[in-house]
């Protein structure tokens, strides 16, 4: 019998947040990214959209601006999509960074994301 892998599924970050939708918002991810529900993401300052944490970046991504609530995939053009960017509680263990990063990098991103509100357990 072959083995199954599922991906992540909307909000499965999620422990908590807010009612009434406080903690989320839709935002613009940029064209280029095939993101799952959990990313780390940063907001590109010049155009106010999303990609994935770049901690090398300097354009605003290498700030973490919240935790996507579902999958995207904006390769071809821009999306729309929802963060979740306050007063949250989310699973550590279901975030997604980008390749490559360094403990330092992702306890900076984890202290990020605890100024927002949001609390990775």
């Amino acid at each position: 019998m072959p083995t199954l892998t599922e991906g992540k599924y909307t909000a499965e970050s999620r422990i908590s947040c807010t009612e009434a939708g406080r903690s989320r918002e839709q935002i613009t991810v940029i064209t280029g990214q095939n993101l799952a529900a959990g990313t780390v993401v940063g907001k590109i300052t010049a155009s106010g959209k999303y990609t994935i944490l770049a901690p090398a970046a300097v354009d605003g991504s290498q700030t973490a601006a919240g935790v996507l609530y579902g999958a995207v995939d904006a390769t071809a053009a821009d999306k729309k999509d929802v963060i979740i960017n306050m007063d949250a509680q989310v699973n550590g263990a279901e975030l997604t960074y980008p390749g490559g990063i360094t403990a330092p990098q992702k306890a900076t991103a984890i202290n990020q994301l605890f100024a927002l509100g949001i609390k990775v357990r």
